[in-house]
């Protein structure tokens, strides 16, 4: 009802877009490209989907809708909208076959929405952290078949021969968290690892974490050459002691959050194919990052809508 009241309609939402992106503090005001300076503009009813608002002055034309997610969508606003608000107002998440039957729409239309909402607007942040970095990377997809899990029990390393599965058939992810302080909130950067793994992590790492970071990991060897390069590197030995925490020295936090990351993807999603894994981590990843936001998650989709998409 919330939802409804503030957007009841295509006409409430093409405002929103034009408040936002064109008008001033006036909304009948928004700078004119052609005349180049702030000119009237009026809003003329038009047979087509497409609406514009239109300069007194010269005649030119403004689409709210150009160049954003909606652009050249045969979809209504108002189900754009309202597909926002369902995605932001789910702790879990909400799948396509649900948005489907909740906007009323074709399979094949829910899905393109949530694609462009995923890879458009929560898969365009960029960080740089540091203080204290977490690191760490986990394997998505498929659970070993009884032959599999009968190989390792001749193997006297069977943690070793389960990550060696993993690593041939399900798709890595690697993440980096920084710890929460008191003047900012820890945010996360994720990253699907490509099949030379080594070199693509310590570009990242580069990337996004400031120089003077501290970082924690577990013994894995993605992360043996950090100290040659410079890196303040501390270790908590999982595997070979089966310590977890020792002092500050743990990597909790991104095992919490990849907690989260895989019980999302089996209980709203049940399977996600590896072309696509990105964007659903993205999306946990933003909500991560937004966790504590004073504004609202569906505010801060709806103003990322309003900017024209990356190409």
């Amino acid at each position: 009802m919330e939802f409804m009241n503030t957007y009841p309609d295509d006409a409430a939402c093409l405002d929103y877009l034009w408040r936002t992106r064109y008008a001033t503090s006036n909304p009948n005001e928004a700078h004119c490209p052609r005349c180049e300076e702030i000119r009237e503009f009026k809003h003329y009813e038009r047979k087509t989907t497409r609406q514009a608002w239109t300069c007194v002055a010269c005649g030119l034309d403004l689409y709210p809708t150009a160049g954003t997610i909606f652009h050249k969508s045969s979809t209504s606003l108002h189900l754009w909208f309202y597909a926002m608000y369902l995605i932001t107002s789910t702790r879990g998440g909400i799948s396509a076959k649900q948005l489907e039957r909740e906007l009323g729409v074709t399979y094949k239309t829910a899905w393109r929405i949530f694609n462009l909402i995923r890879n458009q607007l929560m898969d365009t942040e960029f960080h740089r952290l540091s203080g204290a970095v977490e690191m760490d990377e986990t394997y998505v997809g498929g659970k070993p078949r009884l032959k599999d899990k009968a190989a390792w029990a001749e193997s006297d390393h069977k943690v070793a021969a389960g990550l060696k599965w993993a690593a041939a058939h399900k798709t890595g992810v690697f993440g980096m968290v920084e710890r929460s302080r008191e003047d900012q909130t820890g945010r996360i950067v994720t990253y699907i690892i490509p099949k030379a793994p080594l070199t693509a992590i310590n570009a990242a790492i580069e990337l996004h974490i400031e120089p003077s970071t501290v970082l924690y990991t577990d013994e894995s060897p993605l992360y043996k050459l950090l100290p040659t390069r410079g890196w303040d590197h501390r270790t908590i030995r999982h595997y070979n002691t089966g310590s977890y925490v020792s002092g500050e020295v743990h990597t909790q936090q991104i095992e919490g959050f990849w907690s989260l990351v895989k019980r999302g993807i089996s209980g709203t999603y049940h399977s996600v194919s590896p072309k696509w894994l990105h964007s659903y981590v993205a999306e946990y990843a933003w909500r991560y990052n937004h966790r504590d936001d004073g504004r609202s998650m569906f505010e801060l989709l709806l103003l990322r809508s309003a900017l024209p998409t990356q190409p």
